[in-house]
């Protein structure tokens, strides 16, 4: 539950923790930072951290662990067979999601290669509210084909819809009954849809599609990697979770979905990817593929150090004060922000805060790449790296035409228990003397592209030299500062 401050004008998240180790920041001049841009071929992914001042790219393995995760790592069984450590993480999916049968990988995306294995194909269809990079490129890497099912509310920028990230259920029942129960790979649950602002999915709405799948006789699978997020929309915005113990909600999920996948780098704040089932004949079913792509069945390619601190962080993941710090402080960016005139994603989702850079540059055309411009004009003038989630996310069709994102989107990420209020308002004041200097932000376009997956590694160029002005009018504004 959140604290009330007593002055409301001095309201603010609380931080329900202690900071016991620092880390140095450096922030360059803005000069320097215009060179490590360019050189970095305006994609923030190939930034060096030592340039960066506020890394806000991901929360994805970059949260700040607890001092029990710590120390958890220190009593780590190297066994290749027969890990105890391995068994101390089922004890916590065990206590968790209430699953017996629990399969290891070392990240998310390895889970999703082991589901593209075991179900997917030429011809198969993969059924989703929305997708995510890394589950498409697998899925379409084997044949299948991806559909995203979002309900149409879900898109809309700004409202008051608390879950937007909710499937739109006739249309799931319809295209099953249409495709053909056979042919449908499964049906994927994100919960936290990332592509679209980190906008939850209702317990309802879930509940809902595996009842669909139940009765259609399909594969329901649910992306948990943001589930702690997602559960605390759902404490705060859905009336029948309100009263729910959160371990309640997370037991509630395990009985309806067939499978269920996370990545560790977000959920339990700590690293690797685990795959778990109530049902033993799916996690037989995929089991094979654990030893071909990860490892033993006992540490699937994890480090048992870091497989200690995802026990830990999983236990932790039941703790309110917890799960609330980041939600909390993303919507006090984004309401900031929203009030100053900022076009951001509202109402505030997960994963961070999220601009909505095509209403940025209004008049900027897909091809050259809004959301990814907006980026590299924010690290120039900030030194504060975010991740582009808009077109240069997607990849071309097989006829090499673009797929034009639906929404071009600048992603805060917010990495749990790392960053200050102080620094909060950093980026809030940034964020408002670009949006009051958005007329100096110009298109990028492509000098190398990457078939796959090419917001990892491709590199572009500004068209025109609209960085160079956007420099200067730093200057004129801020003088020598920083």
């Amino acid at each position: 539950m959140a604290v009330k401050f007593y002055k409301s004008e001095n309201q603010v998240p609380l931080e329900m923790h202690k900071v016991r180790m620092v880390q140095k920041l450096n922030l360059l001049p803005v000069d320097e930072r215009l060179k490590k841009m360019q050189e970095a071929g305006n994609n923030t992914f190939l930034l060096q951290n030592r340039d960066v001042f506020l890394d806000m790219l991901t929360d994805s393995g970059v949260n700040a662990m607890s001092d029990l995760q710590f120390a958890a790592m220190m009593r780590a069984d190297d066994a290749y067979a027969g890990c105890e450590t391995f068994n101390r993480v089922k004890d916590a999916i065990k206590e968790v999601f209430g699953c017996d049968n629990v399969l290891p990988a070392h990240q998310g995306r390895a889970c999703e290669n082991i589901l593209a294995e075991a179900f997917c194909g030429q011809g198969k269809v993969a059924l989703m509210n929305f997708h995510f990079t890394t589950a498409k490129a697998h899925f379409t890497r084997v044949g299948s084909t991806v559909e995203e099912l979002i309900d149409p509310a879900g898109l809309i920028p700004k409202s008051n819809n608390p879950f937007k990230g909710n499937f739109n259920l006739e249309n799931l029942a319809e295209r099953i009954d249409q495709i053909g129960r056979d042919n449908v790979a499964f049906v994927r649950v994100e919960s936290g849809t990332n592509l679209i602002g980190g906008q939850p999915v209702s317990l309802e709405n879930m509940l809902a599609v595996t009842d669909i799948c139940h009765d259609k006789g399909v594969i329901s699978v649910l992306d948990a990697s943001l589930l702690q997020d997602n559960i605390y929309f759902m404490k705060t915005r859905e009336a029948r979770c309100k009263y729910m113990d959160v371990k309640e909600i997370y037991h509630l999920l395990a009985d309806h979905f067939d499978i269920i996948y996370f990545s560790a780098r977000k959920l339990s704040f700590s690293k690797g990817g685990i795959i778990c089932s109530k049902d033993p004949k799916y996690t037989r079913q995929l089991q094979v593929y654990i030893p071909l792509y990860e490892g033993f069945l006992t540490y699937g390619g994890i480090d048992v150090r870091t497989m200690e601190a995802m026990a830990q962080g999983l236990y932790e993941s039941l703790d309110m004060d917890y799960i609330s710090q980041g939600p909390m402080f993303i919507e006090t960016l984004a309401r900031e922000l929203d009030e100053y005139g900022v076009p951001v994603i509202l109402p505030a989702g997960g994963l961070g805060c999220h601009l909505n850079a095509g209403a940025f540059v209004p008049d900027m055309p897909h091809n050259q790449y809004p959301a990814a411009a907006v980026g590299t004009a924010l690290y120039i003038i900030s030194g504060i790296r975010g991740m582009e989630r808009g077109t240069v996310s997607e990849q071309r069709e097989p006829d090499g035409t673009e797929r034009y994102a639906e929404l071009e989107l600048q992603r805060l990420a917010c990495p749990r228990r790392v960053f200050t209020l102080s620094q909060i308002k950093y980026v809030a004041d940034r964020v408002k003397w670009l949006w009051d200097n958005r007329q100096y932000i110009g298109g990028l376009q492509w000098t190398e592209e990457p078939e796959v997956l090419r917001f990892f590694f491709g590199r572009m160029k500004e068209i025109g030299n609209w960085q160079e002005r956007l420099v200067e009018k730093f200057k004129e504004d801020f003088g020598d500062s920083l």
